[in-house]
């Protein structure tokens, strides 16, 4: 045996598993792997109290141990799927999936159309645009239209689209990525306060879009778009009827457009409609709340026994702290905190904990220069999606998420038996270049703001969306020979007053495929 004198911090890893019950890991966990940068802190934090009894030596006796307090935090880089997962966790919600399924054989038949074998068809549509994923055959993980459902088990493309895989890895799944519509089928009306795309045969209510939802408009091939181009590109959804979808928030104010190549009377259009995965605060029952245990490998003590690596643990731990950091010229971090019940560790002999140990899904860091598409700060207006922005600029901008966590004691516990969740709140801050007193004004009047950015690259991205939000602070910074700058805090509310339906804090898309125009 050869003791090592020192283990360093690149030998460490960092991983998560969701609990079955607070404290407890079931079955075979995975244990997802993060991407820590640094920590804040991470372990247990003991406290002891001294025995100090009047004597005449004048000195205290040995204390004991009254209480634990365990907590772990840590920064990473924001990628599209490194955070994902565990992002649920400080929503206390579950994502909002349009369709996704494991596939279990990919058929083709020269004489029929090529199908994906699934468990289940539900959210899969006849016109919906799939994205497969983990195929051994590249063919098979492209982006194709549902021709047909066969059966409530077989998902139908275009024949000759698929490659044939009779026993695809088990991760391969299909995944709704948007909706492709009929030749003609889809305009755009702007006839009341919003602007809104009517059909005459596809029922929005059928494509799992909710209120304050980011959807993209348009695909990449010239008759899968609108011929005016302030009708394609990101969009707001503020109401979903059977044959139309209402939006209040555009780039540009959108115009009347009768989905025809020309405008006028040409061929007409296959509007192509790109949505994702929507995460956002619950209400109610929809409310779910996620324990986790977080692991930190923590290298070999043994030089002669390489694979005896020693670890520990956060147990019971639950999301509490989430900041969103986005600076200038730089990447985009997410600094993460979690409050848990307990901590433990394990000897090299001991081992880690069973369960499955997937590799990281290697993704790309968001720049904060390039791949920002909209970073939009206005006053909530009723009457207009593309209402002047109170900033043009902005030098730096955070995101913080509080759900208020802490730590449930009792009698006859070391550490905590249980954790209660207080308020979900969202605020943050920002540096903006001034420009008029507009935005002056509307923090001393207290005027109803939202915030929106949406990052895109690769032909995926994310939105966030805060429909409702208080500015703070506001004092214009003047030195010589520098732009003015205007520091402004805020604070996130329901967005239940501007919309009944909007009844959430902050809402985020992670889009799993977009066009290639997004990041355009």
């Amino acid at each position: 045996m050869t003791q090592v004198n020192k283990i360093d911090s690149n030998v460490t890893g960092l991983r998560f598993s969701e609990e079955a019950s607070i404290g407890v890991v079931a079955g075979s966990p995975v244990w997802i792997p993060l991407e820590p940068n640094s920590y804040s802190d991470f372990g247990g934090n003991v406290t002891t109290v001294a025995r100090n009894p009047i004597n005449s030596g004048r000195q205290r006796k040995k204390g004991v141990v009254t209480d634990l307090d365990a907590s772990g935090g840590f920064e990473q880089d924001w990628t599209q799927t490194n955070l994902q997962t565990i992002l649920q966790g400080f929503f206390f919600a579950d994502f909002r999936e349009k369709g996704s399924e494991v596939v279990t054989a990919v058929d083709v038949d020269t004489s029929n159309p090529d199908e994906y074998e699934v468990a289940s068809t539900t959210g899969f549509l006849v016109g919906s645009l799939i994205k497969g994923s983990g195929f051994t055959n590249a063919a098979n993980n492209a982006v194709n239209a549902v021709t047909a459902i066969v059966a409530d088990t077989s998902v139908e493309v275009a024949d000759g689209a698929l490659v044939a895989e009779a026993g695809p890895p088990a991760d391969a799944t299909i995944t709704v990525v948007g909706n492709k519509a009929t030749t003609g089928d889809l305009a755009v009306v702007v006839s009341g306060d919003f602007p809104a795309i009517s059909s005459s045969t596809l029922d929005f209510t059928t494509l799992g879009l909710v209120p304050g939802e980011w959807i993209y408009v348009g695909g990449d091939a010239s008759n899968s778009t609108f011929f005016n181009a302030v009708n394609n590109g990101f969009k707001r959804v503020r109401s979903v009827a059977a044959n139309l979808l209402t939006f209040d928030k555009s780039d540009s104010a959108m115009v009347t457009d009768d989905g025809t190549i020309d405008g006028a009377a040409g061929t007409g259009q296959q509007i192509e409609l790109y949505f994702g995965r929507v995460l956002k605060n619950e209400t109610g029952s929809s409310i779910v709340r996620r324990t986790y245990q977080l692991e930190r490998t923590l290298g070999a003590p043994d030089d002669a026994s390489p694979s005896q690596i020693q670890s520990e643990y956060l147990v019971g731990a639950v999301a509490n702290e989430l900041t969103i950091n986005i600076p200038q010229a730089d990447k985009m971090t997410a600094s993460l905190g979690f409050i848990a019940i307990d901590h433990e560790q394990r000897t090299g002999a001991t081992g880690v904990k069973s369960g499955t140990r997937p590799t990281l899904a290697e993704s790309d860091a968001f720049n904060t220069s390039s791949d920002f598409g909209r970073i939009r700060i206005a006053l909530v207006d009723t009457t207009t999606e593309a209402p002047t922005p109170l900033f043009a600029f902005l030098t730096e901008l955070n995101l913080v998420i509080n759900n208020n966590v802490s730590p449930n004691k009792a009698v006859a516990t070391l550490g905590a038996f249980d954790v209660t969740a207080g308020t979900f709140a969202v605020s943050g801050s920002m540096t903006a270049y001034f420009s008029n007193v507009t935005a002056v004004s509307a923090v001393r009047n207290n005027s109803d703001v939202t915030l929106d950015y949406i990052l895109a690259k690769d032909n995926v991205g994310i939105a966030v969306d805060l429909p409702l939000i208080a500015l703070g602070e506001g004092r214009a910074n003047v030195e010589q020979d520098q732009p003015i700058t205007l520091p402004v805090s805020y604070d996130a509310a329901t967005g239940s007053a501007v919309l009944s339906t909007m009844d959430h804090t902050l809402l985020m898309v992670f889009f799993d495929y977009l066009p290639t125009a997004a990041a355009a």
